[in-house]
């Protein structure tokens, strides 16, 4: 009988084997489930490195209270500018110092009363023991004495201690704090009343299911966070609904606000920057994709022309040519507008990571920092 050689499986094989069966549906696991791609709007922004984590959940939080402050308008930059100018230390009064002094000049106001009245005890007896003497009388008959009334001496002696014991009943009553009125039928509220505040409560249950949904749903975020790819960037996507601000308005309010407060609202970001568009890296893409932002900062029919310069920076992408992609952009700008590198009214931000292009628009680069955040803040800028 001929025996046939089996070959036997190599190591690697057998590895591949089980590496494909744990994983899910037998497909390769992709790293970045939410890459960051063409068609979206949002925030570029730069970071420490090996940060980026911390960064974009930082971001978020920093972006929302700006947009709140912008679209709320619940402070101005007079407002802003009049807090910083506030000292932050501050004497605080309690109240109960102010009522401690109150009862102790009362306590020393009834310690005053109590030893008049003791005086007053002492001078009564003494006026009973003359008319004892005078009158030849007993100190110890139950008669006693007269006065001019016909009373006897004992029994207004009696009416003397009355008094001050009066005195001090009717000030005990003074002091003392009113009685709580217990809850009858006649003081609750009218039953007419409380449908409209079961259906208040309904209606604000509502509201806050529905933003804890929205919450949970990533897709219904405003704010939420994409991989770029690149060490030291974080991209913050923002979903632009119906009256929302634009990033730019957004990151334009964000840095002349913290230029006259110097607040310090973040640890790891750097410097933010809006994007209106992303789309690929190409020539034709980018002339496409800059289109609706040129017609809508640099109009044809402008009476006033606008200087303008652009602002080229690549990560992670070798193979394409700076020149080549500024040029392509200064060309779909209108020749009315012109370029002024010195001094420019408006800068276009060209950003690329990879093989994503990210065009945005800012203004007053150069007097807020370059749109550094820790450069902004700092005591010394």
């Amino acid at each position: 009988m001929a025996t046939e050689n089996k070959s036997k499986p190599s190591n690697s094989s057998k590895n591949n084997k089980k590496r494909k069966h744990y994983l899910p549906y037998n497909k390769p696991v992709k790293k970045g489930a939410y890459p960051l791609r063409p068609g979206v709007q949002g925030f570029f922004i730069t970071c420490d490195g090996g940060k980026e984590h911390q960064a974009s959940n930082e971001a978020i939080n920093v972006i929302d209270t700006f947009y709140e402050e912008l679209v709320d308008g619940t402070e101005t930059k007079a407002e802003q500018a009049e807090l910083s100018k506030k000292p932050l230390n501050k004497v605080t009064k309690f109240t109960y110092s102010d009522s401690s002094s109150d009862n102790d000049d009362d306590d020393d106001e009834d310690a005053n009363d109590d030893h008049a009245d003791d005086n007053d005890d002492e001078k009564t007896r003494d006026d009973k023991n003359k008319q004892v003497a005078t009158t030849g009388g007993d100190a110890n008959d139950e008669s006693g004495p007269e006065n001019k009334d016909g009373e006897s001496v004992e029994k207004q002696t009696e009416k003397n201690k009355e008094k001050p014991e009066n005195h001090n009943n009717k000030e005990a009553e003074a002091v003392e704090p009113p009685v709580k009125k217990q809850c009858v039928e006649a003081d609750a509220p009218d039953s007419g009343n409380l449908p409209k505040k079961v259906e208040d409560k309904k209606s604000v249950d509502k509201l806050i299911e529905a933003e804890l949904a929205e919450l949970g749903d990533r897709s219904k975020r405003r704010f939420s966070k994409l991989d770029s790819g690149c060490n030291g960037v974080v991209f913050i996507q923002m979903r632009k609904r119906d009256g929302d601000p634009s990033p730019k308005d957004i990151v334009q309010h964000m840095m002349t606000s913290l230029a006259s407060t110097k607040k310090h609202v973040s640890r790891f970001l750097l410097r933010m920057l809006p994007v209106e568009v992303t789309c690929y890296t190409s020539d034709d893409e980018i002339k496409k994709a800059i289109k609706p932002v040129i017609d809508k900062y640099f109009p044809v029919e402008s009476e006033v022309p606008r200087k303008f310069a652009v602002l080229y920076d690549a990560r992670a992408n070798t193979g394409i040519d700076r020149t080549k992609v500024i040029d392509t952009v200064a060309k779909s700008v209108p020749s009315l507008h012109k370029v002024d590198l010195a001094n420019p009214d408006i800068n276009i931000v060209v950003q690329i990571a990879k093989t994503v292009c990210l065009i945005g628009v800012v203004e007053k680069y150069k007097e807020l920092a370059k749109y550094n955040i820790r450069q902004l803040t700092s005591p010394k800028q």
